[in-house]
C-alpha cells in the first residue's frame, strides 16, 4: 500500500524531469469569489498536464527485465502524452492504443515523444481492450491511468509542492475523474497537515466519483458528453475510490456553462489556456459549489491541452454562456426599410452586430415575410434581455438560436 514516503521518494526522483509548476496568486479570482485564490499551473507542466508525474513515477519503479520489455497505454488524451514522453526520457519502447477518433493534434504530439500509435476501435473502450491483448502478446507492462500506487504516488508530489509554494493554504480544489490526482494529492496533504481541507470537482455530465462515495463503492455510471472530457471517467480506481473516502472532505459539480464561462475568464483575464477538465476546479469557487468564504484556497488547473481547432468554439460556447454575444433569429415583413429599422434597433441599444443573414425560404417562413438571423456582440445577459424586449415592442417575433 502507497504511503506518504512514496510521495516524497517520487518528488526527488523526478527532479530535472518535471517542472514545478508555479503557483499564481490571482487577483480577479480573488475578488469574485471572496477567497485568496492562487492557481496551481499545471497547464504548464511538461506535456501540458499532471499526468507525466505519475507516468514517469510508474516507469522508474519498474524492473530491468520489465523496461526492456517496454510498456503499453491507452488513452485519448493527456496519459498518453505522459507516458511517451515518460517513456523517452527512460529510452524504453512505448506503444499507445487510441481509439480512431482521437484528436489528430493528440495523434501527432503523442507520437513526437517517440511512441509507437496505434489507432484501434471507434471508441475507448475498444481501444483499452486492444491494448491490453498486446500487452499480453509482447509481454509489455500496461501503464493505468490512475489505478496503479506508483501513478498515485507521482501525482501527489502536486500535494507537496502547493504546501512548499503556500504553507499556511486553508483548502485545495481539485479536479476528479478516474481518481489519480486527488488520490495522491489528498494524501500528501492530510498526511502533512490534516487540518487543510481537499474538496474534489466533477463535471455534472459524469459524476463517477461523487456517485460512488454515495454507494459507498466504486461504480460504473451512464455519463453525458462534456466539454471536460479529460475528467469524462465512468468508473474511478479501486485505490483511488479508498484513498479519497479516507482523505477528501466532499465531492462537487460544476455544468457545463460554468466550465465555458470559467476557460473564457481564464484566457482574458490571467491568458491561460486551460482544458474543460482542468477549469472545473476554479468554476467550483467562482459558481460557489465549494461554500468558502475569506479562506486561502488553492485551485489546481490540471491541463492545458486544447485542440487548436476546437479554441474558437470555447471561445463562442464562453461568450454565448456569459451573455456576451447571441444570435437573434427574428421574423421580419419583407418590404424595403425593414432590415435597416431593425438594424438601428439593435444599434441603438449599443449592441455590436457581427454578422447578418436573411432567409425567404423555409418551412416557418411564410409568404411576404423573411427571417433575419442576426449576430451580437453583447455586454451581459440583461443586454441581450434588453434587446429581445425592445424588438418584441415594436412587433418583431424573436427566437434565439442554440449553441
Amino acid at each position: 500500500m502507497m504511503n506518504l514516503d512514496d510521495i516524497i521518494i517520487a518528488r526527488e526522483k523526478m527532479k530535472g524531469i518535471v517542472h514545478t509548476t508555479p503557483l499564481d496568486y490571482s487577483k480577479t479570482f480573488s475578488q469574485l469569489s471572496k477567497n485568496e485564490v492562487f492557481l496551481k499551473l499545471e497547464n504548464l507542466q511538461k506535456t501540458g498536464s499532471f499526468k507525466v508525474r505519475g507516468s514517469y513515477n510508474k516507469l522508474i519503479n519498474l524492473s530491468e527485465e520489465d523496461l526492456q520489455k517496454g510498456v503499453v497505454a491507452a488513452s485519448a488524451g493527456n496519459h498518453a502524452q505522459g507516458v511517451a514522453y515518460s517513456s523517452q526520457m527512460l529510452g524504453i519502447p512505448c506503444t499507445i492504443v487510441m481509439p480512431k477518433g482521437a484528436p489528430l493534434s493528440k495523434v501527432l504530439a503523442t507520437k513526437q515523444y517517440g511512441a509507437e500509435v496505434i489507432l484501434e476501435g471507434n471508441v475507448f473502450d475498444e481501444a483499452l481492450a486492444f491494448a491490453l491483448d498486446l500487452k499480453e502478446q509482447a509481454g509489455a507492462t500496461f501503464i493505468h491511468a490512475f489505478d496503479d500506487d506508483w501513478v498515485i504516488a507521482g501525482q501527489g508530489t502536486v500535494g507537496l509542492e502547493i504546501l512548499d509554494q503556500l504553507p499556511d493554504v486553508e483548502a485545495i480544489v481539485c479536479p476528479v475523474g478516474g481518481g489519480g490526482l486527488i488520490a495522491g494529492l489528498a494524501m500528501a496533504i492530510k498526511e502533512k497537515n490534516p487540518r487543510i481541507s481537499v474538496y474534489g470537482v466533477q463535471a455534472a455530465a459524469c459524476p463517477s466519483m461523487k456517485q460512488s462515495l454515495t454507494e459507498e463503492k466504486p461504480v460504473m455510471i451512464a455519463s453525458s458528453p462534456t466539454m471536460a472530457d479529460g475528467i469524462a471517467v465512468k468508473k474511478p480506481g479501486l485505490k483511488n475510490f479508498e484513498l479519497v473516502q479516507k482523505y477528501v472532505d466532499d465531492i462537487y459539480c460544476v455544468d457545463e456553462m460554468e466550465i465555458a464561462r470559467t476557460m473564457l475568464m481564464l484566457l482574458e483575464r490571467n491568458k491561460l489556456l486551460v482544458e474543460g477538465s482542468g477549469a472545473c476546479s476554479l468554476s467550483s469557487l467562482l459558481y460557489e459549489k465549494v461554500s468558502l468564504k475569506e479562506k486561502k484556497v488553492v485551485a489546481v488547473l490540471s491541463g492545458g491541452n486544447v485542440d487548436m481547432n476546437f479554441i474558437s468554439r470555447i471561445i463562442e460556447r464562453g461568450l454565448v454562456e456569459s451573455g456576451r454575444y447571441a444570435t437573434l433569429l427574428i421574423t421580419l415583413k419583407d418590404k424595403p426599410g425593414e432590415l435597416q429599422r431593425v438594424l438601428c434597433s439593435i444599434t441603438d441599444l449599443d449592441a455590436n452586430v457581427q454578422t447578418v443573414n436573411l432567409h425567404r425560404m423555409g418551412k416557418d417562413i411564410y409568404p411576404g415575410y423573411a427571417q433575419l438571423e442576426i449576430s451580437v456582440e453583447t455586454k451581459n445577459h440583461e443586454h441581450v434581455e434588453q434587446l429581445h424586449h425592445a424588438l418584441t415592442k415594436k412587433g418583431y417575433h424573436i427566437g434565439m438560436s442554440q449553441f
